[in-house]
């Protein structure tokens, strides 16, 4: 028999309620994780959040952070931040803005360098991170080491290359990064930012083991395949995104319609509409870096809904 897969429903003020959905929820074993720890037990918590849209994505974050860390008490978070201005590209401001909110790292994707502001601080601020696979001497980093409530995680972001710009090979990047990061360090999440379902699956059994957490973003649409592969690796093939839930992809619909229909060049441009927000949330155990439990967030703006 399926487990019960409880709704958590917050109320922000009179108009205005939030919807948390857990489900999918994998754990190794039944009381107690492979090391024989307790049941309970956690050694480090992370909250990571999908591709944040533009500002209603800011929005979003802004308003759901004071209760998802009431709720899930994470030691660091991690969020996509390749979206969060204009839905192309992060400034210095936005970057700032997550950090001051609670924001841990930022990772990005293919539209790191949308914004030209992106040049002037990427190479000194050690939070934030590109695909490690883009060609060398690109500006910025691929990979650091969050340090954040007496815990550390290292963080690698990934680009893949099916429908997406034929850069370096993310697979052999991932085997070179990981293995140096596994000498000193047992927690490593890998955003694997990509287009195509199967490579983001391939990268999850090619990571089965080495990484604590494989997360996939890009797509915008959170999958419903969140589990704990075998050799201790909470994965996921979409985490979703934080953006308007009223529009396409996060952006206004009458022109990704149009372009569509007439195959002409349309400017898309932010959905203002009433927002969603997805995540996902990771348990792992310090010692062996391999994940507990995995639970997908779902959250709606000022509506309940069963799922």
């Amino acid at each position: 028999m399926a487990a019960f897969r409880p709704l958590f429903i917050f109320k922000i003020s009179e108009n205005t309620y939030r919807t948390i959905h857990e489900s999918g929820t994998a754990c190794l074993g039944s009381s107690q994780d492979r090391t024989g720890s307790p049941e309970g037990v956690i050694d480090i918590k992370v909250l990571f959040i999908g591709d944040i849209v533009g500002s209603t994505g800011r929005k979003a974050l802004k308003a759901s952070l004071p209760e998802l860390k009431s709720k899930y008490n994470p030691h660091i978070i991690i969020a996509n931040g390749e979206n969060a201005a204009s839905g192309r590209g992060i400034t210095s401001a936005i970057a700032n803005e997550f950090f001051n909110w609670g924001i841990h790292g930022i990772t990005l994707g293919n539209h790191t360098w949308d914004n030209k502001d992106i040049f002037e601080f990427i190479d000194d601020e050690p939070r934030m991170i590109r695909p490690a696979n883009f060609p060398p001497g690109t500006p910025g980093r691929g990979y650091t080491v969050i340090k954040a409530n007496g815990k550390q995680l290292a963080i690698v972001n990934l680009q893949g290359r099916t429908f997406l710009p034929a850069i370096d090979c993310p697979f052999r990047t991932a085997d070179d990064i990981v293995e140096t990061l596994r000498q000193k360090h047992k927690c490593i999440l890998v955003d694997f930012h990509a287009e195509a379902t199967s490579e983001k699956i391939a990268m999850g059994w090619h990571l089965e083991g080495r990484a604590s957490m494989v997360v996939g973003t890009h797509t915008h649409v959170q999958s419903n395949d969140d589990t704990i592969l075998p050799g201790g690796t909470a994965y996921i093939t979409d985490t979703g995104m934080v953006g308007s839930k009223e529009g396409i992809l996060g952006m206004q619909r009458d022109a990704v319609m149009y372009k569509f229909k007439t195959q002409l060049p349309a400017r898309f441009q932010v959905d203002e509409g009433k927002w969603q927000f997805h995540a996902v949330c990771v348990d792992m155990d310090e010692e062996t870096g391999k994940a507990r439990k995995i639970q997908k967030i779902r959250m709606y703006e000022d509506e309940w809904r069963m799922d």
